[in-house]
């Protein structure tokens, strides 16, 4: 069934999807309000789209600083191709790191990441990045300020 369902998907589907980004906390009966449908009707759409794939889990958003996660950085990890995937896990397992995507170019992987101080930057980055066998190359920039930070796709 996934893959199906993004062609049934209608208006109203999105602005539940569209209400949920917003609030996940949002109840059935607040959205069936919302777009006047009942609880019930709400509640099958959401499960149906759980069911299909199209939404992947529920969670929640924590501001890093406020749990004492100061700094940010980035990361452009360039990877001998025949490790980029065991980088790529390595890396993804560890804590520091928020995100971790392949992109396109000379296996390149881009990555974020989130620790408490300069200290703990440079212990990352010394102890734990440059020890994984495959990197040929890390170019970083640090987050100065956050304009805008998607959490959830909007339709």
């Amino acid at each position: 069934m996934r893959g199906d369902f993004f062609l049934k998907m209608d208006d109203t589907d999105r602005k539940i999807l569209n209400l949920l980004t917003e609030n996940g906390r949002i109840s059935f009966a607040d959205i069936g309000k919302e777009l006047n449908l009942s609880r019930v009707a709400v509640r099958e759409r959401v499960n149906r789209m759980e069911e299909s794939g199209i939404i992947e889990k529920f969670s929640v958003v924590i501001n890093s600083e406020a749990v004492g996660k100061n700094v940010s950085a980035f990361f452009e990890v360039d990877c001998e191709p025949q490790y980029l995937v065991s980088v790529a896990e390595s890396l993804a397992n560890n804590p520091n790191v928020a995100s971790c995507y392949q992109m396109t170019g000379p296996s390149t992987l881009h990555m974020h990441v989130l620790v408490e101080d300069f200290a703990s930057l440079e212990k990352f980055i010394n102890n734990e990045l440059y020890a994984v066998e495959g990197i040929d190359r890390v170019e970083s920039q640090i987050m100065l300020r956050r304009f805008k930070s998607r959490t959830g796709l909007k339709l």
